[in-house]
């Protein structure tokens, strides 16, 4: 699981990096969005229609981190709030990567609402399942049946202790 767990990581972060970091022909650009929820207001004074294809664009950017990092991780017996935090933690860093190399691609601006919503895209996706699945695969491996011991294979006991000698002088 762990395995194809770091396939698909490496596969989306690329398809990530295609997408935010490739260089757009376009006639003029915009300028860096600094303010926090200015440009999620201002796509939902488009119409609903752009606001949801620009916020769910941004919250689905990076979900898929939410799943794919504790994949990677590969614990079952781990604090939810601790794997949250240490998952959004992550995920908030990569967005911010993200953002700062978009300063040296023509075309690409800087924005800090795609910052928020993407960090709240991978908490949201990493609440959705990962829990869950982590409940499932704990009661799985606790129900999975014990194989039958041979005659060969029976338990030997305890390993015997010997009594400390002294070293002569």
């Amino acid at each position: 699981m762990r395995a194809a767990g770091g396939v698909l990581l490496v596969a989306h972060l690329l398809v990530v990096a295609w997408i935010t970091l490739r260089p757009l022909d376009v006639p003029w650009v915009s300028a860096a969005n600094l303010e926090p929820l200015a440009g999620i207001k201002a796509d939902l004074e488009r119409g609903p229609e752009q606001a949801a294809r620009q916020i769910g664009g941004a919250l689905l950017l990076l979900a898929p981190l939410g799943v794919l990092l504790p994949l990677v991780g590969g614990r079952l017996d781990v604090s939810p709030l601790a794997s949250l935090a240490r998952t959004v933690a992550a995920g908030a860093l990569l967005s911010l990567a993200i953002e700062l190399l978009q300063t040296g691609v023509p075309g690409q601006v800087v924005d800090v609402d795609s910052l928020l919503l993407n960090t709240v895209g991978v908490g949201l996706a990493h609440l959705a399942v990962v829990p869950a699945a982590r409940a499932r695969l704990r009661r799985r491996r606790c129900v999975r049946p014990r194989a039958r011991r041979t005659r060969d294979e029976a338990p030997q006991g305890a390993t015997p202790k010997i009594p400390r000698v002294g070293i002569a002088p």
